[in-house]
């Protein structure tokens, strides 16, 4: 058979690959380009990005559990208008979709981060943070009900023209809710999942160890909560959906795709293995050859379809 194909159509962007990555663990993109080929990667979401600068919480800010980690770095980035003269020039010659992690303390930030990145070029879409469970104000609470989650949606499509993808929180009773709610809303795709709710503490200070008490847990830990999700909400909506949560080997991101996932974020995994792109596309397309599969679309929700 011919080479198998890892381009992936996704709201209207082009990917050469189904391997994103994870906003927030990947930074500007800009931290990794002595240790990881851009040419492995579908597209680079980058960090959450504000109105103003923030500081993020208080150290400490990262500890490693078993098969993951707790951080509650609180969204600490540069703000819009330095993203976009000091960091987004260094990317755009990469020749890859930039796509830009929004995070804000109310609904009304939303919009307004977006209108400042409509001036600028070399931008593919928005994903819209609505999830991020070691923020105090706006973060999570914007992704925990169906009618709020979907008012971010609507002011964020109101100005954007580029593509709006929102992130879900794992955080919910029923996640399916909340997809279906962004979809109607506008929402060109989903992503999912955040990082759980997680803490730990110190047995010997007999206080919780992060400087915010509690942080949001990632790793291969809640990869099988992560896919259960991305099950759920691929087959209640009709928009493509990214799933994340986990991903360290070619496998486990195959399991995301057969569980009704268009692409895949990788995000802690990176901290362990800078070349984990470039191995799960090598695994990925070992497999289609030896199954004989032409695209790795083929495969999308195929445990359900």
């Amino acid at each position: 058979m011919k080479n198998p194909s890892l381009k992936v159509a996704l709201c209207g962007l082009s990917l050469r690959t189904p391997i994103m990555t994870a906003s927030g663990t990947f930074g500007y993109g800009l931290e990794y380009h002595p240790l990881v080929d851009f040419a492995d990667l579908g597209a680079v979401v980058v960090k959450g990005t504000t109105l103003e600068p923030w500081l993020g919480n208080r150290p400490p800010r990262i500890l490693e559990t078993p098969s993951g980690m707790l951080n509650a770095i609180g969204l600490e980035n540069c703000g819009v208008e330095a993203f976009i003269h000091d960091k987004l020039p260094k990317l755009t010659p990469y020749d890859l979709p930039i796509v830009v992690n929004i995070a804000g303390r109310t609904v009304d930030e939303y919009p307004q981060v977006i209108e400042h990145l409509e001036k600028a070029q070399g931008i593919a879409a928005y994903e819209l943070n609505i999830s991020c469970p070691n923020v105090r104000q706006g973060g999570m609470a914007f992704g925990t009900d169906p009618e709020t989650a979907a008012s971010v949606t609507r002011a964020a499509k109101a100005i954007a023209s580029r593509p709006v993808i929102v992130k879900l929180s794992p955080n919910v009773t029923d996640i399916t809710a909340i997809a279906q709610a962004v979809e109607a809303a506008g929402a060109d795709a989903i992503s999912l999942v955040n990082t759980f709710v997680g803490m730990a503490i110190d047995i010997h200070k007999r206080r919780p160890v992060l400087g915010n008490k509690i942080g949001g847990l990632s790793g291969p830990c809640i990869r099988p909560l992560a896919v259960r999700m991305v099950w759920q909400v691929a087959q209640a909506v009709r928009v493509p959906v990214i799933g994340m949560g986990g991903i360290d080997s070619w496998q486990s991101a195959l399991e995301f795709i057969l569980a009704g996932a268009d692409a895949v974020g990788i995000g802690t995994a990176f901290f362990v293995n800078p070349g984990i792109a470039r191995d799960i596309n090598q695994g990925l397309l070992d497999y289609m050859q030896k199954e004989g599969i032409d695209s790795i679309s083929q495969l999308v929700g195929a445990a359900w379809k």
